[in-house]
């Protein structure tokens, strides 16, 4: 969807709608003050190769007035290049002005002397005390100038403002006395200047939300939660019509803890956990397949733009005089790194390029091209979905449809089943030989037979039926869509990308003529692997171990890494269809021909004709119980970034140069996993980084919640195991 300063943006019910369309788009948070200001235009690139349409992001108070008066938009800190940054990579932007913002941060996000200026003067934060108000314009209008012309209307690209967050719910006042400071909030932004189609307020769990488009969450577990035990199954893996928590709503009836009519606004995520943050206490960490899964039962359950919260982690500044992390000692219920928030998100705290960031890359490719016809696809219940998710024997459907006409002019459904017999941490009954049918509202016709399919703990899946194929075709299959790619022989033609999982012959029911259109079978782990690029004005479908990045110029780089235990590798890569071989590359071996149904052997496949090397060697000297030397390769010719990853069993470390602290971690199994290269710039190292690793004990009777624990020794873990390289590399490939 193409968004111009002339653009009409609105919505209904159901979707935002653009110039009188429909728009499904993909959101992910990034906070620019938790990134290096030079990295800002590649990270953005990864955001929008991903499948990111919306950029969301907090201006985190604390971060910008933490002395009174002294406001800091420089640097790292600096809002108006971010925007500037933003605009140049094509993506849009929902600007999060709070005040309040939480994001884990210190006091979340207000700064201590506001605090204490509220105690001396005997008026409560976040009401419509005069002088709370006074404080909030001022900042306000401080932001106001950085993001000044950077408004959809200008040519920029704000289309959206949130004011505060989860208001009620977190702190705050309920009721109409709520209501009314959310509209006092908003009429002081649109009074300042801020001037955008679309103000949004959180909505789950109570919050009021002033009359504004109200965005809701949904996490794959609750690092906040103080109990140190597994917890219950999360409601976020049912298909249901309930837009709240599941710990909320589901209980005492639908809606129950919402204060907005959920028939008069869309269903619409931002905080959906692209990952977890952990804390102190509770570390449970979120891989790809939780994050993919909870986000297909959220597309499954009606959504309409899916948002990511975190979509990229970061490192938390320092502060001028205290850390600005959330803490115990602030009143909050949580103790956080003091730098790390990298929160296991799909671009992490040093921009990795993680599993998560391929599976939700692989659901936004089906929504980009699919997704606005989806949105008026109303979610139907089915027979036999549970409402619990401590149900783990049902199997777990639900179907979105439409009634459309077909090709010949008759009435017919035309939409999705989807499946999911995922749950984090809990195992799921397997369903041999299921029956998979789409049924109506009330269960009594069928819409579309998929055939029978054993079904295993962890599987999740959706189906499309009377999908159109090109202007004279539909097609019923059981297969996951991808993508479309339009082109593809260059004669207009277009191929439909799915996909399949295990050895099971693909069952495809095609109505009409596919008329020159193609569809594309490959397998889950290879559309896992894949991105959409356009070479040459085309579309390519690209499959690699690396990851296609497109940048802001166009042109498609694949980021590559090799680990220290390969030494070095070729760089392959596959293409459909096949394309001239890029520099540095030779073919070898055709794509294969144009046929109705063709599979992944079609792609075409090129291999770097030079070695890329890691000859990184770095060097761990133990100084005491607690403390370690680590040397570390400096800057590698050719390379783009070098990774140190540290296997160490303690309650946490910290990572220092000189004194100073670099960044921190909290265990959690995981490898700890450092990008080099900022450090590189920061103190120009050529030869070698020498640098602290310091480190706490963990011992046998910490109160704290972990998946898994180190092997203790005496009662306690407290040592580095290992360090180890990855080299990363970025090559052109258009």
């Amino acid at each position: 969807m193409k968004i111009t300063k002339d653009s009409r943006i609105s919505f209904d019910p159901v979707s935002i709608i653009v110039d009188g369309n429909r728009w499904f788009p993909m959101m992910g948070e990034m906070h620019f003050s938790r990134y290096p200001s030079q990295y800002w235009e590649e990270e953005l690139a990864k955001m929008k190769s991903g499948g990111i349409d919306i950029v969301s992001l907090y201006v985190i108070w604390i971060h910008h007035e933490e002395v009174q008066g002294e406001f800091d938009f420089t640097g790292d800190r600096d809002l108006h290049s971010f925007l500037e940054a933003v605009k140049k990579s094509g993506l849009y932007c929902i600007l999060r002005i709070g005040p309040w913002a939480h994001g884990e941060a210190r006091n979340g996000g207000f700064p201590d002397w506001l605090l204490q200026d509220a105690k001396e003067n005997g008026y409560e934060t976040r009401t419509d005390a005069p002088r709370y108000l006074s404080h909030v314009r001022a900042f306000y209008e401080k932001t106001y100038e950085q993001a000044e012309g950077f408004f959809i209307k200008d040519g920029g690209p704000v289309i959206g403002i949130q004011i505060e967050n989860e208001y009620g719910h977190c702190g705050g006042k309920n009721g109409q006395e709520g209501e009314n400071h959310m509209k006092t909030l908003l009429a002081m932004a649109k009074e300042i200047g801020f001037d955008a189609p679309i103000y949004t307020a959180t909505g789950w769990g109570g919050a009021v939300t002033g009359g504004m488009l109200p965005v809701m969450g949904g996490y794959c577990e609750a690092p906040w939660d103080q109990r140190l035990t597994e917890i219950e199954p999360s409601g976020n893996y049912i298909f249901t019509r309930e837009r709240n928590d599941h710990n909320i709503g589901s209980d005492h009836g639908l809606g129950a803890g919402i204060t907005f009519d959920m028939d008069k606004f869309p269903y619409l995520t931002a905080e959906l956990g692209g990952g977890l943050q952990v804390t102190h206490h509770r570390r449970p960490v979120a891989t790809g397949e939780d994050t993919e899964a909870m986000t297909m039962t959220k597309l499954g359950s009606g959504a309409n733009l899916l948002g990511y919260y975190m979509y990229h982690g970061g490192t938390n500044p320092y502060g001028k005089l205290t850390t600005l992390q959330e803490t115990r000692e602030t009143g909050y219920p949580n103790d956080l790194p003091e730098y790390s928030y990298d929160f296991n998100a799909p671009l992490r705290e040093f921009g990795q390029m993680e599993d998560t960031y391929r599976r939700v890359r692989l659901l936004a490719s089906f929504v980009h091209d699919f997704g606005d016809d989806l949105t008026d696809m109303a979610y139907t219940e089915q027979p036999g979905n549970p409402s619990k998710p401590e149900d783990n024997k049902s199997l777990r459907s639900a179907v979105r449809y439409k009634t459309a006409t077909d090709f010949e002019g008759k009435e017919i459904p035309r939409g999705y089943l989807f499946v999911n017999n995922y749950q984090r941490r809990y195992e799921m009954e397997a369903h041999k030989d299921a029956e998979l049918r789409a049924y109506s509202e009330d269960g009594s016709k069928v819409l579309a037979f998929f055939g029978k399919r054993d079904i295993k703990d962890g599987d999740f899946f959706f189906y499309p039926f009377n999908m159109e194929i090109g202007e004279k075709a539909l097609l019923t299959i059981d297969a996951t869509p991808v993508c479309k790619l339009e082109n593809t022989d260059g004669q207009g033609h277009s191929t439909y990308v799915f996909y399949t999982d295990g050895d099971r012959e693909v069952n495809a029911d095609v109505r009409g003529d596919l008329d020159g259109n193609s569809i594309l079978t490959i397998t889950k782990n290879e559309a896992i692997h894949s991105v959409k690029v356009s070479i040459g004005g085309r579309d390519h479908l690209i499959v690699s171990d690396g990851d296609a990045v497109t940048d802001a110029d166009g042109h498609v780089q694949l980021y590559y890494e090799v680990s220290d235990k390969e030494k070095e590798i070729r760089p392959v890569f596959r293409c459909f269809p096949q394309m001239s071989a890029p520099s540095g590359f030779v073919q070898k071996k055709a794509a294969g021909k144009m046929a109705d149904f063709i599979t992944g052997d079609a792609l075409a496949i090129y291999e770097g004709t030079d070695h890329l090397k890691n000859e990184c060697k770095g060097d761990l000297e133990k100084v005491s119980e607690t403390e370690y030397r680590i040397k570390t390769p400096g800057k590698l010719d050719g390379a783009d970034e070098i990774f140190l990853h540290v296997e160490y069993e303690a309650d946490s470390a910290k990572l220092l140069k000189d004194g100073t602290v670099l960044t921190d971690s909290f265990y959690t199994g995981q490898e700890w996993e450092i990008g080099l290269k900022r450090f590189f710039d920061r103190f120009g190292a050529a030869d070698e980084l020498l640098l602290n690793a310091q480190l706490k004990p963990l011992y046998e009777g910490d109160k704290i919640y972990l998946q898994d624990w180190p092997k203790m020794v005496d009662g306690k873990a407290c040592q580095i195991v290992n360090i180890h390289f990855i080299v990363q590399y970025r090559i052109n490939i258009s």
